[in-house]
């Protein structure tokens, strides 16, 4: 191998929204993250939403319509 072409290997310790860390081998000092396997609902088993920018609710408002049975743009009812 060539010497100084590798970057540099840290001991880190990953910093989860949800409060949880582990320590890991990375290129980067600090790691802080959203989502980590104790609070991801893959891992977890409960079912939890993260609404960015509140698209849920952008959603909901726009197909508002068709949840009531009212009729399309074009006036006919689906």
């Amino acid at each position: 191998m060539k010497k100084g072409i590798h970057p540099r290997l840290f001991k880190t310790t990953v910093h989860c929204a949800c409060g949880a860390t582990f320590e890991t081998m990375s290129t980067k000092e600090n790691i802080r993250v959203e989502i980590c396997s104790q609070c991801n609902p893959f891992f977890t088993g409960k079912e939890k939403f993260l609404d960015s920018a509140g698209r849920i609710e952008k959603f909901e408002k726009k197909y508002a319509n068709t949840r009531e049975g009212k009729s399309g743009k074009n006036g006919k009812s689906g």
